[in-house]
């Protein structure tokens, strides 16, 4: 059998790729190249396995992208009470790059500049020179995505040319006493850290490690304490989509972060991991095809956070071999509430089996399904038929349109 997930992940995209408004990023010269019509899409699901479409393994630098995981460094090697002492986690109703600090001088949060280059000065030790903290940095984002990722130079050379504004919040919070260490070194590791280079493959893998509790599940590592991808993801949920924080959580509902050079990632815990890339920008920032993607894949795979379902590793009750009971077929068990991820589970096994033997599709157990469940199921039932597959159900709550 095929599995239909990245036939579903093809046509969402192409769904999407009409949505042409927004412009290049003009600001930074490394950025105002990029071609405006590339556009990739990929899922990383909590076992590892990653579903990619158009241009998915385009790199591209990941600006901003990198600031909940700088901020997951930060409270790992610091803690939570250090981090909040110099970091907070309002909403600040402004643009990324505004001057949004609470009466103490502490910035509003770190996903908006002046935070984010806080941040970027509680990771790791204190005493860490500018080069050790830079490879702590390195070091640890490699880890969320899975493999070793490097800086676009050229971009950061770039970046830094233009970086007089973010020098001036640096200096602004350490005159409040607020930031460690001196301003330029600051500004010069949040810089960096901003280019490094990923692509949307990449990013569903960093989302998803997120949405795992810190535990990378192509790689197996656990990268940060679960702890901390909670503050990591609540902070994200409220602040990752700037001023458009609550209008993104009340339509997509998936804790999420933009970048200026057109990524966008999403992770939801339990779930999934998404990764966007589009060039072409809104007027706040974020990816104008990234975020017709989003609300696509939010609204038809039932991605909302406010769903709250089951956890879907557990969607196998057993599997019964065709000898167990001499009848010569197989037979699959599932469990639980049939919601995308835990129907892409059930597919991969239904996917994994001999081409050649019959199969019994086990629903008994089985409380409720999703519009999406339902579809995916009925759908891996009809192409398993139509490759002249015996296929049974047993359905007893008649949860599928297949018998």
């Amino acid at each position: 059998m095929r599995n239909p997930v990245p036939d579903l992940l093809d046509r969402l995209r192409r769904e999407c790729a009409d949505a042409d408004g927004g412009e290049v990023l003009a600001t930074i010269p490394e950025l105002a190249d990029a071609d405006p019509d590339l556009f990739g899409v990929a899922l990383c699901t909590i076992d590892g396995t990653v579903y990619g479409s158009g241009d998915d393994d385009h790199r591209f630098t990941i600006q901003s992208i990198s600031k909940p995981f700088a901020y997951a460094l930060a409270l790992a090697d610091r803690g939570r009470d250090t981090v909040l002492e110099h970091v907070g986690v309002e909403p600040s109703g402004d643009s990324f790059n505004e001057i949004s600090l609470e009466q103490s001088g502490r910035p509003r949060n770190p996903m908006i500049n002046i935070g984010a280059v806080t941040t970027h000065s509680l990771i790791g030790d204190p005493k860490l020179s500018l080069e050790e903290r830079d490879a702590r940095v390195l070091a640890g984002l490699s880890a969320f995505a899975g493999r070793e990722l490097e800086v676009d130079e050229a971009a950061f050379e770039s970046e830094r040319a233009e970086a007089s504004r973010n020098l001036a919040l640096a200096y602004l919070v350490h005159a409040q006493g607020k930031l460690d260490g001196e301003p330029h070194d600051a500004v010069d590791g949040y810089t960096r850290q901003c280019a490094l280079l990923v692509d949307a493959r990449d990013l569903a893998v960093m989302a998803m490690t997120l949405a795992a509790g810190g535990r990378n599940p192509v790689t197996g590592e656990q990268v940060v304490p679960t702890w901390v991808c909670t503050q990591v993801l609540s902070v994200m949920a409220t602040c990752g989509m700037y001023d458009a924080s609550g209008q993104w959580m009340s339509t997509v509902g998936i804790p999420a972060k933009s970048g200026v050079a057109g990524g966008l990632l999403g992770a939801l815990p339990g779930q999934v991991g998404i990764g966007a890339f589009s060039p072409r920008l809104d007027e706040i920032g974020n990816s104008v095809r990234g975020v017709r993607a989003f609300e696509h894949l939010s609204a038809e795979l039932g991605l909302h956070l406010m769903h709250a379902p089951e956890v879907a590793s557990h969607v196998l009750y057993g599997v019964v071999e065709p000898d167990a009971d001499g009848d010569g077929v197989r037979e699959v068990q599932l469990q639980g509430t049939m919601h995308f991820a835990a129907v892409d589970v059930a597919l991969r096994e239904l996917a994994a089996l001999p081409d050649d033997e019959p199969i019994v599709l086990d629903l008994t157990r089985v409380a409720s399904a999703t519009v999406v469940g339902r579809s995916l199921l009925n759908e891996a039932v009809e192409r398993m038929r139509a490759d002249d597959r015996e296929v049974r159900v047993t359905d007893p709550d008649g949860l599928l349109d297949a018998r």
